[in-house]
């Protein structure tokens, strides 16, 4: 699995719109071989299907779209925004943290969630990715969850 390996950080991104910033976080996973193009739709397409689910704390959202539509392998790529960016989660928005995730299967889909889990439920570390000025930062909240 692939965790926010440095190819797959963004930092001091602009969005447009939820589906902006979603787009942006399915095309690291695209570039990087974890996820086919069609996939990338895809993730927009859940979204304006089942709307804000996955706003899961605030200013974090982790867009994804069932393995079977594109997900070759499992990562997790990271695009931190200027400005927050609505969703339409009414207790998290707005929006600074995307974590695009792409699972293969449903077990792997479980193990990249608890990954990010770990990364966010330390104390702290939401404030951290929030004010990251570089991978350095990233690179050193991946390796204290080891």
């Amino acid at each position: 699995m692939s965790f926010l390996d440095e190819t797959l950080v963004r930092l001091n991104v602009q969005a447009e719109n939820a589906e902006d910033a979603i787009r942006q976080s399915g095309r690291l996973l695209v570039e990087e071989g974890y996820a086919e193009e069609g996939y990338i739709q895809a993730m927009v397409d859940s979204y304006r299907e089942n709307g804000a689910y996955f706003v899961i704390a605030p200013s974090v959202a982790i867009p994804h779209a069932r393995p079977e539509t594109g997900a070759l392998e499992s990562a997790i790529s990271f695009v931190q925004l200027t400005e927050g960016v609505a969703f339409g989660h009414e207790a998290n928005d707005p929006v600074r943290l995307v974590f695009g995730l792409s699972a293969a299967s449903s077990e792997e889909h479980v193990k990249v969630i608890q990954k990010i889990a770990k990364l966010l439920g330390k104390k702290g570390n939401i404030d951290k990715l929030l004010e990251a000025d570089s991978y350095d930062v990233i690179h050193q909240l991946k390796e204290e969850i080891k």
